[in-house]
């Protein structure tokens, strides 16, 4: 996939006014301006290599800023919490100037960022939010929020209870839904459900919508660690427990392409998708390729696209400001309280994907290539 990361993003679209340094953090004695990129380490801590989306991150991170000149420490800590903190914490004691993470648990890293706040070394939080610590200086991400509100009309509107214009549907319903989260040890999967349960309250309520199994509060509905075959085990129980008199089901909210390829494959194990047993409307993000093809011959029934080229470019972009001796400038500065401090932030926006605009969107940005949403497996 490192072709795709390769690829000139207009420099009108990114580009940030960059102003003197000031506040609070880590980075707010680094100047390291009078040092050459070739002198400069970018740590960048990534979660996983389980799931294509962070490979995907953490090569376009560390392209980008090689092509800058800038020398890159890139890490996978293979969703395991002590390895993320070892890592994190032999970035810093190999000299990183600028720490750039995608944390695995948002609240497990203090004592890092304390040290990397003592040495002055700034640091990003990228895509998920690192709570409980004052030692974060900035956070790169999309809005988080409007990826609920995109998820749970997704599910509205393969329902035909709303269009996608928004206007109201023909159907009426009630459908029979269920509802998948995150894991609760990610920020980003509280903003997600949030904004899902917000668009879908109103047609829970109206009784549009039926939660046969009642599981309606994040706590049971997460999934730890945001893991595939979790996701497949649970809604296998739910099926068993909440489906077995008869009831089908008619739609599932899920907030990640990998727990939607999981969650289909229960499904199609209970006989959807096959004669008489249509397949649920199932939501899903990150446009992963093997998600895509299932979009594209009708088994899932959308994504969020979230570019993660944009991201990587605005992690770029900080972390070039800090070593400059400068701070990026924010577009948002009161949504992201991480428990100690609101974290100034940049956020970028999504798109959801149906059948129809997978040319439009992913194939004709370059993003995936004709034959590899055909395959669903990306090329090298």
């Amino acid at each position: 996939m490192s072709r795709k990361f390769l690829a000139a993003v207009g420099s009108a679209a990114l580009a940030l006014t960059l102003a003197a340094c000031g506040g609070e953090g880590a980075g707010s004695g680094g100047d390291t301006s009078d040092k050459k990129p070739a002198d400069l380490t970018i740590g960048v801590s990534m979660p996983t290599q389980t799931s294509e989306r962070w490979i995907a991150d953490g090569n376009a991170v560390k392209q980008k800023l090689e092509s800058k000149g800038y020398k890159v420490d890139l890490q996978y800590a293979g969703d395991d919490i002590p390895t993320q903190s070892q890592q994190v914490d032999q970035m810093i004691t190999r000299g990183a100037d600028v720490l750039v993470i995608a944390a695995i648990d948002g609240t497990a890293l203090s004592s890092q960022l304390q040290t990397a706040a003592d040495a002055k070394i700034p640091v990003i939080a990228y895509d998920r939010l690192i709570r409980d610590s004052k030692n974060v200086d900035f956070y790169v991400s999309f809005d988080n929020y409007k990826v609920g509100v995109a998820q749970a009309t997704a599910l509205l509107v393969g329902l035909g209870l709303q269009n996608k214009d928004g206007s109201k549907g023909t159907a009426t319903g009630p459908f029979n839904v269920e509802l998948f989260a995150g894991s609760l040890d990610d920020n980003n999967a509280h903003f997600f459900y949030n904004g899902a349960m917000d668009t879908l309250k109103p047609y829970i309520d109206n009784k549009s919508l039926v939660v046969k199994s009642g599981q309606t509060k994040i706590e049971q509905v997460a999934t730890l660690r945001w893991q595939q075959e979790t996701a497949q085990k649970r809604m296998e129980d739910l099926l068993t427990s909440a489906y077995n008199d008869g009831a089908k089901i008619d739609g599932v909210l899920s907030p990640y392409d990998g727990l939607s390829r999981g969650i289909i494959t229960a499904l199609q194990n209970a006989g959807y998708g096959g004669a008489g047993k249509k397949m649920p409307v199932v939501t899903g993000q990150d446009a992963e390729i093997a998600s895509v093809k299932l979009i594209n011959d009708g088994v899932q029934g959308s994504t969020i696209f979230k570019d993660t080229r944009l991201l990587a470019e605005q992690a770029v972009v900080a972390a070039e400001a800090y070593l400059q001796g400068k701070e990026p400038q924010a577009n948002d500065v009161k949504t992201y309280d991480n428990g100690v401090k609101v974290v100034p932030s940049f956020l970028l926006p999504v798109q959801t994907v149906y059948k129809d605009d997978i040319k439009p969107v992913l194939i004709d940005s370059g993003y995936w290539s004709a034959e590899e949403v055909a395959s669903g497996q990306a090329k090298s």
